[in-house]
């Protein structure tokens, strides 16, 4: 009931390889999922190490095998060597089709939409963070369709049956699982929407760290989102490092109140293990000082997470920063600016795009956040938007 560790193929290696490679024996029992089906060469070792059950994504990139023009015979004798690995093997290879609990989606929705880096956006730019969010939303939507996705049935079940799924062809098991890969999809691209692809926003250092140069060469803008998206989505499930009770405790043991509740001994905060905590406490001895170690936390860290990054030896934090300076109920985020020693690069204006704005535009300060006056004429707002590039 653990995330045990994340891993991505490289150009040499596919990414049941590297699990291999880095975990061993200490596979058995594990469960294993893929985002497609693994090859021959992973699944007779994966075999091998004893694990409990193999689960992939059904809509696999062998769909090629349909064509039989442009594929290669030893593509067909590795489909083929998979499908009596899966029939041999004491591991049950099967397909992720779980639905979504009753309720996910809307909590899922709920939470993307309030999260730090939309609301940002929407204090530098009001009124404009529904459209922007519902049009990111859209977006991810039909790409992950694209990607994920086979829009004919008719390919659908041929793309199946190449691949050993026969079963899964007639109805109901057919029409459920292309419904459940529809929700999975649609939550997929509501969590990635709520780190939008903007060209105007993204993570960047404070400058005062940039002056100083401190550890402050910052990810390429895409990895650095990627690697965020990542954090939401494992934040709704126990993972690598997530808000929970600790490790054994049953959900009664402990007050669950928030702080709405007056009296403060049956609030929850003290008894919850951060995700930064988490996340350190199973991760931290991975941790070399001559690396440039780096954490992702989707809310700014509170007091008590704060010298915790520091003393673990991170060199760079990704995060959001609402709430920095604030003290919320039991919980405070004052000391996050005065953090030294560890680049912090927040969710901000594109620096570049700031320097215009202070420039040419004159501002004026509404609730304690500065904004850029717009000019007489009626400007959409996505249009304002890209003034910083003109």
């Amino acid at each position: 009931m653990k995330i045990v560790d994340l891993h991505c193929s490289s150009e040499e290696l596919h990414a049941g390889k590297i699990a291999l490679i880095k975990h061993g024996s200490r596979l058995k029992n594990c469960d294993l999922y893929f985002s497609r089906k693994p090859c021959s060469a992973c699944l007779k070792m994966i075999v091998n190490a004893g694990v409990n059950r193999i689960s992939y994504w059904p809509a696999d990139p062998e769909i090629s095998l349909l064509s039989e023009a442009s594929t290669s015979e030893d593509a067909k004798l590795d489909a083929k060597a998979v499908e009596r690995l899966k029939s041999n093997s004491r591991a049950h290879v099967c397909v992720l089709l779980q639905p979504l609990v009753c309720c996910m989606m809307q909590f899922v929705e709920e939470t993307s939409y309030k999260c730090d880096f939309i609301q940002k956006m929407a204090k530098t730019f009001p009124d404009t963070n529904i459209d922007f969010y519902s049009k990111c939303r859209q977006e991810r939507i039909k790409e992950y369709e694209m990607l994920f996705f086979v829009s004919s049935e008719e390919l659908h079940k041929q793309m199946l049956m190449t691949i050993g799924l026969e079963n899964l062809c007639e109805n109901p098991y057919f029409s459920n699982l292309r419904q459940n890969m529809k929700d999975l999809i649609l939550l997929l691209a509501t969590v990635a929407s709520s780190v939008p692809s903007c060209k105007h926003y993204g993570f960047y250092c404070d400058k005062t760290e940039q002056s100083i140069g401190i550890h402050n060469q910052s990810l390429p803008q895409e990895i650095a989102r990627h690697c965020m998206v990542q954090a939401r989505l494992l934040a709704y499930r126990t993972g690598c490092g997530y808000n929970a009770f600790p490790v054994g405790s049953e959900y009664a043991d402990f007050p669950n109140m928030d702080d709405k509740q007056k009296d403060r001994e049956i609030r929850k905060f003290r008894y919850i293990i951060h995700a930064e905590q988490n996340a350190l406490t199973f991760r931290c001895q991975e941790i070399k000082p001559e690396e440039k170690s780096m954490i992702f936390v989707t809310k700014c860290p509170c007091d008590e997470c704060v010298p915790l990054i520091k003393g673990a030896g991170i060199k760079q934090i990704y995060t959001g920063d609402i709430d920095v300076g604030k003290k919320k109920a039991d919980i405070s985020y004052m000391r996050f600016g005065e953090l030294e020693g560890v680049s912090k690069f927040t969710w901000q204006l594109n620096p570049a795009e700031t320097c215009v704005l202070e420039q040419n535009e004159p501002e004026s300060k509404e609730n304690g956040v500065v904004r850029p006056i717009p000019p007489k004429e009626d400007v959409h707002p996505h249009k304002k938007l890209c003034l910083g590039n003109h």
